[in-house]
């Protein structure tokens, strides 16, 4: 099966079964959160100031910032769909390497900072003061097999909503191409039409989707390897 169809359909799978099951809606929230941090910090990074951060129970958020060089619009824009698919990349690159407490310290730390200096309405912060508190939990007194499955439903969650949001923008941009967020933003910065700004995003997101799930069974392929090669091999006559 073909690289680019085994996540497709991986992505559909998982985004089925993540609204099949509620209480995984908690973690859909994770995306809307490095969405917006991706806004914030790279507005700071072309000079500009954070106002705040809002998230929304259903899932959406916005990120409003004072902006001093006009032309900075264009990488503010695109920053918060293209930081989400690389956030999830990461998460499963550090998976591959081990690093699942580094992964999850590392979501704790922007969750953090996010809390104290950009979320300022009421259910973005009563959300991040629980998922603080969940992950801090996990860090502090979960065992190995448990903290590692619950990194996995971390990053699993990011990777289908780091897609599933850029498909939701191109289909809104197509409907109603001055009310599709980002795409309408930067439709108005440059020559190119919303649309193809939503085509853009979920491009990249499905390519940065292949890699993640490519280090993931490649991580997989190597453990059970290994498992071959340290099994002792016993003949007999």
């Amino acid at each position: 099966m073909g690289k680019w169809l085994l996540t497709i359909l991986f992505l559909i799978g998982s985004a089925f079964l993540t609204r099949l099951i509620p209480f995984l809606s908690f973690f859909r929230y994770l995306d809307t959160m490095i969405h917006e941090f991706g806004h914030a910090l790279t507005a700071l990074m072309f000079s500009g100031r954070v106002m705040y951060i809002e998230l929304y129970a259903d899932h959406s958020g916005v990120t409003q910032t004072l902006l001093t060089k006009p032309w900075s619009t264009v990488p503010v824009a695109l920053s918060g769909y293209m930081t989400a698919s690389l956030f999830a990349w990461l998460l499963f690159a550090w998976n591959a390497r081990g690093m699942q407490r580094q992964g999850l310290m590392l979501v704790t730390a922007l969750a953090a900072v996010s809390l104290l200096f950009f979320v300022r309405n009421g259910y973005g912060m009563g959300w991040l003061a629980g998922f603080l508190a969940l992950n801090i939990i996990v860090l502090v007194w979960a065992g190995r097999r448990v903290t590692q499955g619950y990194y996995w439903v971390v990053a699993f969650l990011s990777l289908e909503e780091s897609v599933m949001g850029p498909i939701s923008l191109t289909l809104q941009a197509w409907n109603q191409p001055t009310m599709a967020g980002d795409a309408s933003l930067l439709a108005k910065a440059t020559p190119l039409a919303a649309p193809v700004w939503g085509i853009f995003f979920c491009l990249f997101s499905l390519w940065c989707a292949k890699n993640s799930l490519q280090a993931f069974f490649g991580r997989r392929k190597r453990k059970i390897a290994r498992i071959h090669t340290n099994t002792p091999v016993f003949d007999h006559e």
